[in-house]
């Protein structure tokens, strides 16, 4: 490439490199739609979680496009997609999710490691400090020695919350489920027998949960994989966080099945 050919170059695309590292400064949510087969090749835009067009709007960026981009990165997923002759990739741009275990226990060891390799943000609170030590949890992103109240006044819970309740003793219980009520999480599920799952329902009904706000609650956590050991539970607990965050599978085997492996 020429001298002036580069230079025009890196002045084309200096607009979509600033609008990607600003998402990415401010931890915003959005996606890069890039042309990657038709006509205007090579055309890219950058559009935020509301729909705003970053850099310099486009023709082909229809509320057809800028609708699935939305939808897309709400489950965090990036795919290629067809309108008519053109073909688009849309890559979306995420900050990592929060995780928030509480409870310090066996099963919060794995499952912290294990969630933080699948690019959650772990953030791990116990009020015991004998069991929420930087020994026993040397990698995750935060370790809170303290009650639940004080995890939710350093990470609010939104939408890209997952909130995972290792301990049903009341004194941790309790708070977790005043402080999350009402909130738009991602992801709640709490351990626990089907027998305590039911007292916990009694429970949030008589202090106003209603019946869709109770039906959002992974009680008892966690796939069926008959797991017995706690590296084999936060497998099962983190099978049911995938399915949750991109919205799609079964989560049923797929041995003997002509399902799609992977989408897009």
């Amino acid at each position: 490439m020429r001298r002036h050919d580069r230079g025009l170059h890196l002045t084309m695309v200096s607009p979509l490199v600033t609008a990607v590292s600003d998402l990415q400064r401010t931890e915003g949510l959005g996606a890069l739609i890039t042309v990657i087969d038709g006509p205007d090749l090579g055309d890219a835009v950058v559009v935020d979680r509301q729909g705003n067009v970053l850099t310099q709007n486009q023709a082909w960026l229809t509320d057809e496009v800028l609708g699935d981009a939305v939808s897309l990165m709400d489950r965090e997923e990036s795919k290629s997609l067809t309108y008519g002759d053109r073909r688009t990739f849309i890559d979306v741009i995420a900050p990592a999710p929060v995780m928030l275990i509480f409870g310090a226990g066996h099963v919060a060891q794995p499952l912290s490691l294990f969630a933080r390799e699948l690019g959650f943000r772990v953030v791990v609170s116990d009020a015991r400090a004998t069991w929420a030590t930087e020994e026993r949890f040397p990698n995750v992103d935060e370790l809170i020695v303290g009650w639940p109240n004080a995890t939710f006044e350093r990470y609010p819970p939104d939408h890209r919350t997952y909130v995972v309740l290792l301990s049903h003793d009341a004194r941790f219980e309790v708070p977790v489920f005043n402080e999350v009520h009402g909130k738009r999480l991602r992801y709640l599920g709490a351990m626990g027998s089907r027998r305590t799952h039911g007292m916990r329902v009694e429970r949030l009904r008589s202090e106003g949960w209603s019946e869709e706000e109770i039906s959002k609650i992974h009680g008892p956590i966690g796939l069926d994989l008959k797991a017995k050991s706690p590296a084999e539970t936060a497998i099962a607990i983190l099978g049911e966080v995938i399915l949750v965050r991109y919205g799609e599978g079964s989560g049923e085997s797929l041995f003997g099945t002509d399902v799609a492996i992977h989408t897009g």
